[in-house]
Formats: structure tokens, C-alpha cells, sequence
């Protein structure tokens, strides 16, 4: 909290109501041999002056790196006034949204959320949000077992193109139930997903083919042929997408003859902050069949007996709300305040303002692969259609390279060799609608100078 306001004279009069003599006879149920013996190395207390100058030094020492790396985490233009709005106490203190008295302003907003999600999505129910975009995923795959049980052995086709995090989060959720993640590997050239490769699965029972769009490589998949053959087949289509790219793409829900059957991602993009790793927010639509399948929870509006709207949970099929048993799932946590921002942003913004944000995220990357592969040496990996994010190959070892970058506040990119090792020295490279011209060209020329040397 920015501001405690109990003086000592407050908190004895506290204590003194509840008959404690102090604040550790409110925690005397902790047996003795638990409780810390010292807080050793820790400074004594500053000042709130001394305390503020000390974070600030200490936010200074990270600098303000420009950034091109993306993978997941996107710096885009926020308006002012989204936050402004979500950290008013309307919204801030009145966030009690597990539980059944939720104010109805809380509400509104996230059947707002859920209205705007199935819109962008093209499918016809969203829940209120999930912890994140990788969990998202997991809540998807484990969604889609249950939602096709005539598919025996629960398999599900999860191309490489995916997220590489994401992949290791699912595998973790998921292998514990018995759930094959089965890879598919992608073109050399294109950088998709090898279509091809799909004609072995012919006949076989398959639970679900995920489909990353635009995926990890940035390159955009031939979803239509992807879609129709998944459901030739008997499969349900999980469709990974980033909202942003929803502005200008196909919405999953249009995908082949029949549309995805289930749509995830994090919403990152729609109005949250880099803030040293999050928080972020996963969201989740499907088609009307499957909304008694869904995890989190769904808002619902209503009318009273007088005809006056109203918003309640409608649907909350967790643990904590059902038996166990009955649970779609495990993973309790919301992100209620992100979805807030992202509604507000998405608001402000509208279809229009999200459209040119995207548009100008596609121009930028565009003209930031044109300007760093005139450097002799750097070449574009993949030659198929991108968002905003591209994988370029360098001369020299790209760890090395990224690390003399960063030495210039400049986050260059992020290194592939860990995941793809196949691809040699390459890295991934964005720009978003917040890199200027003149950014641009300083990642070029500070790139062209480690590679001349």
C-alpha cells in the first residue's frame, strides 16, 4: 500500500478491542518453533523521502531499454486513461468477483468482457477471464477432452509452432491425466505448420488439433485447411490467437467450413503493461455446445421482477464454488483487474483504434526485418506471412550479440537457440505501433556496428 494510515495510538486502541496486548498474540495459534527468530541483514526502517529515493535509484539502475523482443509479452501504447479509470475505487475496492455478492458495476464490466471477447473471437460464449495465456491453453486442451469423449485415448496434435512456454505448461497440466501432446513439426521454409504431415492421423481417433495464430515465429498458419481437417476427423480445433491480430485477421470462429470449437490466448495486448513479467490474464470462448465445459466462471445479465437489468454469476464451475468431482477446474485464479484495464481499453480504442494499432504493428515489423537484413549476413528465416514478430539468422552467436545490445538499452530480440536449435544463430525480432522510425534505425545501426567488428 502506497499510504498506511494508523498511527501506534490507532492500533493499540484495535488491539484493545479485540483483547490482544499486542500484534503477535494475534498470530499466538503458530506453534513457537515456526516462528522466524529474526529478520538478519535486514536494515531498519527509512522514511517514506528515504525509502522513495532509494526505489527510484534502484529503478534507474534498470534503465529504459528499447525494446524488440515480444514472444509473448508486447509493449503497446496504453492510454492514459485506462488505468486512471481502472484504479478508481469504484473498481478497485469493490473486487470481490469469486464471490456471489459482486457489485454489479463489477459485473457489468466483465459481461461487458465477455461480450467483447465473443465479438473479436467470432464464437458465441467467453468466460471472465484465467490466470494466463498458457494456462489458458491447458484449460482449453483439458476442456476439449471432456467436451469430445468419443475420441478414446484423449491425443491432441499440438504443432511446434506453438509458444514453447505455453507447450511446457500444457505438457505439465495435462501429462498427468494421461493426455498425448503429439507434435507437429513445420515447414523449413514457410515457418507454418506442414499441412501435409496431418495425413498420417487419418483415421485415428484424435481429441483435438490446436492452432496457433499468428504462432510463436509470428508467421500466420493456413487455418482454414488446418480447421476442416480437424473436423473431417473427428477433431475438436483449439485456436491460440493473439486478440491484437483478431483486429485485422479472420476470427477463429470463421476458420474452414465450421469454425474453431475453442478459442484461447492472453490478453496481454489489450491494455497491460510490461511489468517485469506480468500480471497478464488468459481468456477463453467457445461455441454454445460446449459453455457447461468451460472453466472459470460466466456472468450473466438478467431482468428483475420490475424490468430493471441485472448481472450475476451465472455459471462457476470450480472447485471452491462445486464437489470436486463435478469441477471443470483446479486452476482458481482470475485476473479480474487486467480484465477491467483490457475492457476500458478495448472501449477506448474500439474496432477501428485496435485495427490501426495492428496495422501499424505489421508496418513496423516490416520495415524492421527490410532494415536489418540490408545488414550483410542477417537473413530472414521464414518467407511466409507474418503479424508482427519475424525470426531473422545472424552471422555470429546470437546470445553474444543480444548480450552487446543490451549493454546499449537495446532489447534485441529473443534468442531461439534453447527451443529451435535447428534454426542455427536465429533469433525473434518485433515492433509493435510503439517503435519510431528513428528506433528503428538505432537497432539497425547498433546492430550493423557488433556484426562490422
Amino acid at each position: 500500500m502506497p499510504f498506511i494510515p494508523h498511527t501506534d495510538p490507532d492500533v493499540r486502541e484495535m488491539l484493545a478491542a479485540v483483547g490482544a496486548d499486542s500484534l503477535a498474540a494475534l498470530f499466538d495459534e503458530i506453534p513457537p518453533e515456526l516462528l522466524c527468530k529474526g529478520l538478519h541483514g535486514v536494515p531498519e526502517g527509512l522514511s517514506e523521502m528515504d525509502i522513495a529515493a532509494l526505489m527510484r535509484a534502484r529503478a534507474r539502475q534498470d534503465g529504459e531499454p528499447l525494446g524488440f523482443i515480444g514472444a509473448g509479452a508486447y509493449e503497446h501504447h496504453i492510454p492514459a486513461a485506462v488505468w486512471d479509470i481502472t484504479t478508481r475505487g469504484e473498481f478497485y475496492s469493490a473486487y470481490t468477483p469469486y464471490q456471489a455478492e459482486a457489485s454489479q458495476g463489477t459485473l457489468q464490466l466483465l459481461y461487458e468482457f465477455q461480450s467483447m471477447m465473443t465479438a473479436l473471437t467470432g464464437m458465441e460464449v467467453s468466460n471472465a477471464s484465467l490466470y494466463d495465456g498458457a494456462s489458458a491453453l491447458a484449460e482449453a486442451l483439458l476442456m476439449a477432452v471432456r467436451s469430445n469423449p468419443k475420441a478414446g485415448g484423449a491425443r491432441i496434435l499440438i504443432p511446434a509452432t506453438v509458444h514453447p512456454y505455453y507447450r511446457e505448461a500444457a505438457h505439465a497440466i495435462c501429462a498427468a491425466q494421461q493426455i498425448q501432446l503429439l507434435p507437429l513439426e513445420y515447414d523449413a521454409a514457410r515457418g507454418d505448420t506442414a499441412a501435409a504431415q496431418l495425413g498420417r492421423y487419418d483415421g485415428q481417433e484424435i481429441t483435438a488439433l490446436v492452432i496457433p495464430q499468428p504462432n510463436f515465429f509470428g508467421v500466420l498458419e493456413d487455418v482454414d485447411v488446418l480447421t476442416d481437417w480437424a473436423h473431417a476427423n473427428g477433431a475438436l480445433v483449439v485456436g491460440l490467437v493473439n486478440p491484437l491480430s483478431l483486429a485485422l485477421l479472420k476470427p477463429p470462429g470463421e476458420w474452414g467450413g465450421k469454425g474453431a470449437d475453442i478459442v484461447c490466448g492472453d490478453g496481454q495486448p489489450l491494455g497491460a503493461p510490461l511489468s517485469s513479467g506480468g500480471p497478464y490474464f488468459g481468456f477463453l470462448t467457445a461455441r454454445q455446445v460446449f459453455v457447461r465445459q468451460m472453466p472459470g466462471r460466466i456472468v450473466g445479465r438478467t431482468v428483475d421482477l420490475d424490468g430493471k437489468p441485472g448481472y450475476t454469476l451465472t455459471l462457476q464451475a470450480r472447485e471452491q464454488h462445486i464437489r470436486r468431482s463435478k469441477a471443470t477446474s483446479n486452476i482458481c485464479t482470475n485476473q479480474g483487474l487486467l480484465v477491467t484495464a483490457a475492457t476500458i481499453h478495448m472501449s477506448l480504442l474500439g474496432a477501428e483504434g485496435l485495427a490501426r494499432a495492428a496495422a501499424q504493428c505489421v508496418a513496423n515489423t516490416r520495415a524492421l526485418v527490410e532494415k536489418l537484413t540490408a545488414i550483410p549476413g542477417v537473413e530472414a528465416v521464414f518467407g511466409g506471412d507474418r503479424f508482427h514478430e519475424a525470426v531473422l539468422r545472424l552471422p555470429r552467436p546470437a546470445a553474444a550479440v543480444l548480450e552487446r545490445l543490451a549493454k546499449q538499452d537495446l532489447l534485441g530480440g529473443f534468442d531461439l537457440g534453447r527451443h529451435y536449435p535447428e534454426l542455427g544463430e536465429a533469433i525473434l525480432v518485433c515492433a509493435t505501433e510503439t517503435k519510431t522510425g528513428a528506433d528503428l534505425e538505432r537497432y539497425a545501426e547498433a546492430l550493423r556496428k557488433i556484426l562490422s567488428q
